[in-house]
């Protein structure tokens, strides 16, 4: 976790004003997240989420917040927006965005059950199943679109010649029948609570959330919740795929197409880092970071492909 804004007791207190919210018992910082500040408030009726959105505007933190309140709406379970007691979204700290959420119970789970997994994959389902509003997005943030960005700062570089010859095998897939839906853009483990019975999952964190390709979503998924190191474990990824397709049965061409995809999920994560930790946000620690999942998508694309089929059962 990136944690950018230390609250004290008294700060939190005095965000929590315009909430009518009083009587903090304890406070700690949550783990999870590259862009926001975090913390778990306890209070003597009640636990939230309070947020600090580091790099958004107060434009797009109400904009997310609007959209939760979307989701809400449409029951689809996830963050719940606690408003202030004029019935705003947002309140600001230090100049930056604040979101004040309903605490949800549950774990961070790495290694989600056979049983968990297909909850989660029902739950995508559920996700795509709702109309997206217009305002999202229209693709992804960190998509293909985006991998040309590379040549500002590393033109004459593998990974970016890596990553040019990926996005053309990709773009071979698409076509105006490939499905297009509300997506999350980034569910991997740590997005995702878990309850304490172990019984259900929750999809967090819709930082991402856009109007793309539903095929991509799933393939995202695989990576962030079926992985094994640098491999993904087919046999969870049959678990995903079937509580999904309890839902929504998937075309044939989704089908054809999702073994590349599952790697552009990963080859969009790989350039992300590449791009946050070599140029956005210089870290010599952090410049590596990317080649796990270069790796674990140059993994999956190595998978025959009649073996990677068998994970529609």
């Amino acid at each position: 976790m990136a944690q950018y804004t230390f609250l004290t007791k008294a700060d939190i207190q005095s965000i929590l004003i315009p909430y009518g919210i009083k009587n903090v018992l304890s406070y700690k910082v949550l783990s999870g997240g590259w862009v926001n500040s975090n913390y778990k408030v306890q209070t003597l009726t009640q636990d939230f989420v309070l947020t600090i959105s580091e790099q958004k505007s107060i434009q797009k933190a109400t904009a997310l917040a609007f959209f939760l309140v979307y989701l809400d709406q449409h029951s689809f379970t996830t963050s719940k927006i606690v408003k202030t007691l004029k019935g705003e979204l947002t309140t600001v700290w230090d100049q930056k965005p604040v979101l004040l959420k309903e605490y949800i119970e549950g774990d961070i789970i790495e290694d989600l059950s056979e049983n968990q997994l297909t909850y989660l994959g029902g739950e995508l389902a559920k996700l795509h199943g709702i109309e997206p509003p217009d305002y999202l997005p229209k693709g992804v943030s960190y998509g293909m679109e985006h991998f040309d960005d590379v040549k500002v700062y590393a033109p004459h570089s593998s990974f970016y010649t890596w990553l040019k010859a990926l996005r053309k095998h990709i773009e071979d897939l698409i076509s105006s029948e490939l499905p297009r839906s509300l997506v999350h853009g980034d569910i991997f483990f740590n997005n995702v609570i878990v309850s304490k019975d172990g019984e259900r999952v929750t999809i967090m964190d819709f930082e991402d959330a856009c109007q793309y390709y539903r095929i991509f979503d799933i393939g995202m998924m695989l990576i962030g919740t079926c992985s094994e190191g640098e491999s993904l474990s087919l046999h969870k990824a049959r678990h995903l795929l079937k509580g999904y397709q309890q839902k929504i049965k998937l075309l044939d061409i989704e089908i054809i197409a999702l073994q590349a995809f599952t790697a552009y999920g990963a080859a969009a994560t790989a350039f992300w880092r590449h791009q946050n930790f070599n140029y956005v946000h210089v870290d010599a620690g952090m410049k590596g970071h990317y080649l796990a999942l270069k790796n674990l998508a140059d993994n999956v694309m190595n998978i025959h492909s009649d073996q990677f089929r068998t994970i529609f059962g």
